[in-house]
């Protein structure tokens, strides 16, 4: 069982009034080589389960590897799987990317690869693996722990004419999902866009573009669409995140306001949620804001 109550289901702060609040209870909450990034709501096991992605990253800011948290949202447990990838010789490597944001589709993980295209996993598939193995796919080298991984492993690139800093997923005006994301840039500067897609279908298949187009906002961290109503994050350094909303030639601000180091977002029709995350240390959340809060 995915979310058992040993090592591999641990507990999280979880606290609802305005919104509903995630936090975590280790020392994910303020580690420097372990940064949040991408976020979106699946099912496993028959659970609705959040899945949100981590870069680890050394001392000079190099990438080592990455891995998705799947959270019970109910029971407010999580477990990690590490993002691998298999070598020539047939030996799993770990995901060095960014995964600055997620679209689950049934098994199928989409990542965000900064520079590097989306980047699909297969989730129907995920491994165990033990000693050395489990330490190289985590990012750990020298050390005894962990002494056993989940694991996720890449099945496919998908090269996206942008820089894919992030990507969310769309649905209709009546909640149902779309096999269609939206793929955005992080720039400093507003020059950043933003990129309508259809996701594969077969393994031959490959992303299909339709438009893009530039809202104007600097420090983009993430984009969801809800019928023609498309929802931007912008992070604002220490300070709290804001949200944007309209139509792709009318973006506003929000009054909703998102954590500091806000990253990506993902929409929950079922429950009627709208979720982001922050990723500075000792500020971390995982954050559920009810619709009706955004006016949807």
């Amino acid at each position: 069982m995915l979310f058992s109550r040993g090592s591999n289901g641990r507990r999280m702060l979880r606290r609802r009034r305005d919104t509903h609040d995630l936090r975590w209870l280790s020392a994910r909450a303020w580690t420097t080589r372990w940064y949040p990034q991408g976020i979106d709501i699946g099912e496993r096991g028959g659970r609705r389960t959040l899945a949100v992605s981590w870069f680890r990253q050394d001392r000079t800011g190099h990438h080592l590897a990455s891995r998705v948290v799947l959270i019970d949202t109910e029971r407010a447990r999580h477990i990690d799987i590490a993002l691998a990838i298999e070598d020539d010789a047939g030996d799993l490597q770990p995901a060095q990317i960014h995964t600055g944001g997620l679209a689950w589709f049934g098994d199928r993980l989409f990542a965000a690869a900064t520079g590097r295209g989306i980047w699909e996993f297969d989730l129907s598939d995920i491994r165990r693996v033990h000693g050395p193995v489990a330490r190289r796919v985590r990012g750990i080298a020298g050390r005894w722990w962990p002494r056993s991984a989940l694991v996720a492993v890449r099945t496919r690139v998908h090269p996206i004419d942008l820089r894919c800093s992030f990507l969310g997923r769309e649905f209709d005006a009546d909640g149902a999902p779309l096999r269609r994301v939206l793929i955005g840039e992080y720039r400093r500067d507003d020059e950043g866009r933003i990129g309508d897609f259809t996701i594969p279908e077969g393994t031959d298949d490959g992303f299909v573009a339709h438009e893009r187009f530039a809202p104007g906002i600097p420090r983009m961290q993430g984009a969801v669409r809800w019928g023609d109503r498309i929802l931007v994050s912008q992070s604002a350094l220490k300070t709290p995140g804001r949200l944007w909303t309209g139509t792709r030639d009318a973006l506003t601000r929000h009054s909703v306001s998102l954590p500091a180091g806000c990253e990506d977002l993902a929409l929950d029709p079922d429950e009627r949620m709208l979720w982001t995350l922050g990723e500075h240390p000792r500020h971390r959340v995982v954050r559920g804001i009810p619709f009706a809060r955004i006016g949807l």
